[in-house]
């Protein structure tokens, strides 16, 4: 099917829209712009230079993607992306902010200019990403959660509304982060944590029922974390009781050790 323009729009004759793509009223589609296959830009929407949008997505009224990355570092010349994954949808006000400058550092990994969010987001309305966050498949983000510029977000991640996550945090897979959460530290593979100081308040067990986990594995998962969080050993000698035990061969459990050696803020403590 044809690309639909309504005449109120401005679309820079740069931009490339796939089939079916439909640009709403006083929408502002800029240059250096790629618009996937059945997308719907509503009304009033900015997508500036540097966006890639997948297929099928929804991108609603007063959502901003791809605006300059909030960082000193940036000078305005760089080339860096927004990279949205198909069947997205990204509700009113929220903003999703293109990368910084390429950044490698030991503290800090290595980053190439791109934000990333993965397949099948929903982003709440007044909700941002910030530059340089890499955000898996299946987010599901509540209203005006805020992600600091390099944050990691795994799959199937859950934020409730108002959450904050700081800079350079990573937040494990299948996570649920709860509604004003203040994420300072890590948050490993499959936790739950509540509002207010984000602390470690079980796993999140429907979350991997749903993902098709084995009653075994789960039991697995909640073992490991007794250990981490409740066993009175530190992280290093929970983390060595763990690659000991039963279940050390399990994914998920490698997953978890995994992302704990990774972890350079430190992981949250428990509840």
């Amino acid at each position: 099917m044809a690309v639909t323009i309504h005449p109120t729009a401005i679309v820079d004759p740069k931009a490339e829209l796939a089939d079916d793509v439909e640009i709403g009223a006083y929408a502002i589609v800029e240059g250096d712009v790629e618009i996937g296959l059945g997308t719907k830009i509503h009304h009033h929407a900015f997508i500036a230079k540097g966006a890639r949008i997948g297929e099928r997505c929804q991108i609603h009224h007063a959502a901003v993607i791809s605006n300059v990355p909030q960082d000193l570092k940036f000078k305005g010349t760089e080339k860096t992306y927004v990279e949205l994954g198909d069947d997205c949808v990204v509700r009113e006000f929220a903003t999703l902010h293109r990368g910084t400058i390429h950044v490698s550092d030991t503290n800090a990994g290595t980053f190439d200019g791109v934000t990333r969010i993965g397949r099948g987001a929903l982003i709440m309305a007044a909700a941002h990403i910030a530059h340089d966050c890499q955000v898996g498949d299946g987010l599901i983000m509540g209203g005006a959660t805020q992600l600091a510029g390099h944050v990691s977000v795994g799959d199937f991640t859950t934020f409730g509304g108002g959450a904050g996550v700081h800079q350079f945090c990573m937040i494990g897979t299948l996570s649920m982060i709860g509604g004003m959460a203040q994420v300072r530290k890590d948050v490993p593979p499959f936790s739950l944590t509540g509002g207010g100081e984000a602390c470690f308040s079980g796993i999140n067990r429907i979350g991997l029922s749903r993902r098709g986990k084995s009653p075994d594995t789960i039991r697995a998962i909640k073992s490991a974390y007794f250990t981490l969080y409740h066993s009175g050993l530190n992280v290093s000698a929970a983390v060595s009781e763990i690659e000991q035990g039963p279940d050390s061969s399990l994914p998920e459990i490698q997953e978890i050790l995994s992302f704990i050696a990774l972890s350079k803020r430190g992981i949250i403590g428990a509840a």
